[in-house]
């Protein structure tokens, strides 16, 4: 499993690891790279009910949250594929495409379109902390992205917030019983 885990407190980028979840490693050792050079730092895993009776995830080991959702990693040369089917079409209306040479070009071109698409790649991304797991069998209950979910997610977080204020604010409940 490839797995690029986020702070759950404001979901910035802590390292990348590879790791076996039929090991459940407590630990691993997770690596980026800041402008001071490459950085390591350790990181504890929490694997008590994240995975279900067939090793697929069913949580996140880094926060905890329960939810996951899909997504598709579409390879780097996505944009550059995109704006040579632009210029495809452009030359296509331009009355070009019965040039063998154009032809050609759009036959290479929708060769990289189907590539890309073949080498997209779906990994789960955690609600709560939106920790990346690729390399990852994916149950059927995993479902793309969902706006209800994600705020569902966040409420139940309780430690993100949108706000600096909000973050200082003092709990009403709190203010009650002194």
């Amino acid at each position: 499993m490839e797995l690029e885990a986020r702070d759950p407190q404001d979901r910035r980028p802590l390292g990348r690891a590879v790791l076996d979840p039929a090991t459940r490693p407590p630990r691993v050792r997770l690596k980026r790279q800041e402008p001071d050079g490459p950085v390591e730092e350790d990181l504890f895993l929490e694997w008590e009910g994240v995975l279900d009776d067939s090793a697929r995830l069913r949580g996140c080991p880094v926060c905890g949250g329960r939810s996951l959702f899909r997504q598709r990693s579409l390879p780097a040369l996505t944009p550059f594929v995109l704006v040579l089917a632009f210029a495809g079409v452009v030359l296509a209306l331009l009355g070009h495409a019965d040039d063998p040479r154009v032809l050609f070009g759009l036959g290479v071109l929708l060769t990289l379109d189907v590539g890309v698409l073949f080498f997209a790649r779906t990994r789960l991304v955690c609600y709560r902390c939106r920790s990346r797991f690729g390399r990852v069998p994916i149950a059927r209950q995993h479902r793309p992205w969902d706006a209800a979910e994600s705020a569902r997610a966040e409420h139940q977080a309780g430690a993100i917030t949108s706000s600096p204020e909000a973050a200082t604010a003092p709990d009403p409940e709190d203010a009650e019983q002194t």
